[in-house]
């Protein structure tokens, strides 16, 4: 047992020097921080000053989570498109031996190795070797679960990787004993196991799908699942230090949750066994940002290409979701709505280690949050950090579109253009041309007609279907009224 001070028995004294105690910063490249200091000077992304401003902020803010709150330690990073521009420890990883948290500490990623998997699964099918509507049974015969209803269908691998195959959660206790299930055990308990809703019928977080889906890549592969993510994931993309179940150095002590005294039990390495391929990877803040940057690179697969961009788009696009359609899950990755913006990532929790990822594909930005302990609630700190060093880096990092110099003949553009489909007005603004139907409320929600050049137009509006984003062409023919073209053929200007 390790027991920690508790803040509310501390003199203010003593509880800013528990603030300065548990706060580090490890420098490493691409980082804002050094010593706890900002930097110097810093090129591009990790030395503006806002960033750097943010980073100020968010620390103050996590020096008083580890205060207030007794939690041990927190790595936390920034990525930027292929950058990893900040990246700082708070804390401990062994409050005993007042060991620092850095970017190299190492943590169980739990949930986060579902992942890997499936990216594996992806791997198989762009090699021919398995479709996603494939039912289960095909590859692993035992799979027999016992349905929900009496005409469910057969679970395939996509349920399985979208969380809608209807399977239970768990195989066991083993969250409770520490004892997981070996791969055999795990067929031996399938047998007493009944599906708790038919396929497709709803969203339902289940560990026991991915450690099925591991037993498939094993089957299809030819090789343990631990073996396959190594040599086509890990070394890939450099995660050399990254693991499945094994007790390597650096790991952070795990801590329980604090109990009403102060007191924190430490827990004991546990492995995963046959549920690895849901829960066991490790893997440090480094390691995970080159993982967060893979995100958002394109092209086929080979080499740091782990998967070809058709497959993570699918990945990435929602499958299922909860009733309030606020959070889903696609292949793998878990998609969250926070103020009206679409993150994709995932969270994880094993005994002693709690983790969360938080990715933002249009910005390119990345978060990354570890813990070594149960009860410090990553994904709230992903969300500030979001909202102070996130938000700071996706405004400086993001590309400036080209302006299109506004040339005043295109004024000649306005007027009233009349088709089979309806009537459209083009205004002239103050050096721009919007588009409003006549006959419909829409004033306060013009369409915008963004300039591209040569008399086209890009069509821009809020909401998708229709013309959304399609080009917008003007032609003048002699004789004839100025023609528009616009999402699905020709009008005419009548005024």
């Amino acid at each position: 047992m390790c027991r920690l001070v508790p803040l509310s028995r501390t003199p203010l004294t003593l509880g800013i020097a528990v603030i300065a105690a548990c706060t580090v910063a490890a420098a490493i490249p691409g980082s804002s921080t050094q010593a706890g200091l900002p930097a110097a000077a810093h090129a591009g992304v990790a030395g503006d000053p806002d960033v750097l401003g943010a980073e100020r902020m968010f620390s103050a803010w996590m020096e008083g989570q580890i205060a207030y709150r007794g939690l041990p330690g927190i790595v936390v990073g920034v990525v930027s498109d292929q950058e990893l521009v900040w990246g700082k420890g708070f804390g401990f990883a062994d409050i005993n031996a007042k060991l620092p948290m850095t970017p190299t500490t190492r943590f169980r990623m739990a949930s986060h190795s579902k992942l890997f998997t499936a990216i594996a699964i992806m791997q198989l099918r762009e090699e021919g070797k398995l479709r996603l509507d494939d039912p289960v049974a095909k590859y692993l015969t035992w799979f027999k679960a016992r349905p929900a209803g009496d005409d469910d269908g057969p679970i395939t691998i996509e349920q399985l990787l979208s969380h809608s195959s209807g399977l239970q959660r768990e195989a066991g206790d083993h969250w409770t004993s520490f004892e997981f299930p070996t791969a055999d055990e795990l067929r031996r308990l399938y047998a007493d196991r009944q599906a708790a809703f038919a396929p497709s019928v709803r969203w339902k977080y289940s560990n026991l799908a991915y450690a099925v889906a591991g037993m498939i890549i094993e089957q299809v592969s030819g090789e343990r699942w631990a073996d396959y993510v190594d040599r086509n994931i890990f070394k890939p993309l450099g995660m050399l230090a990254s693991s499945v179940d094994k007790k390597v150095a650096g790991l952070a002590v795990p801590y329980g949750r604090r109990m009403p005294d102060g007191s924190r039990e430490v827990l004991p390495f546990v492995d995963a066994r046959g549920m690895a391929a849901a829960t066991g990877v490790t893997s440090n803040l480094e390691d995970m940002a080159k993982f967060v940057s893979a995100q958002f690179r394109k092209g086929p697969r080979g080499g740091a290409q782990v998967v070809s961009t058709g497959s993570l788009r699918e990945m990435h696009r929602v499958r299922s979701v909860e009733e309030n359609w606020t959070s889903g899950t696609g292949l793998g990755f878990d998609i969250t709505r926070i103020k009206d913006r679409t993150y994709v990532g995932h969270g994880g929790g094993y005994p002693g280690n709690t983790t969360q990822t938080l990715i933002q594909l249009d910005d390119k930005v990345g978060l990354i949050v570890l813990t070594n302990t149960n009860d410090s609630n990553p994904s709230d700190i992903a969300r500030q950090l979001m909202a102070t060093v996130g938000q700071a880096v996706a405004k400086v990092s993001a590309s400036k579109p080209a302006i299109v110099t506004w040339e005043p003949t295109w004024a000649r553009f306005a007027g009233l253009y009349r088709g089979r489909g309806g009537d459209s007005h083009v205004v002239l603004l103050n050096q721009k041309l919007v588009i409003i139907t006549p006959n419909a409320p829409n004033v306060d929600n013009a369409i915008t007609l963004e300039p591209l050049g040569g008399g086209r137009f890009r069509f821009v509006a809020p909401t998708g279907g229709g013309t959304v984003g399609e080009v917008v062409r003007f032609v003048e023919q002699i004789g004839r009224p100025m023609r528009m073209y616009i999402g699905d053929g020709w009008i005419d200007r009548v005024q």
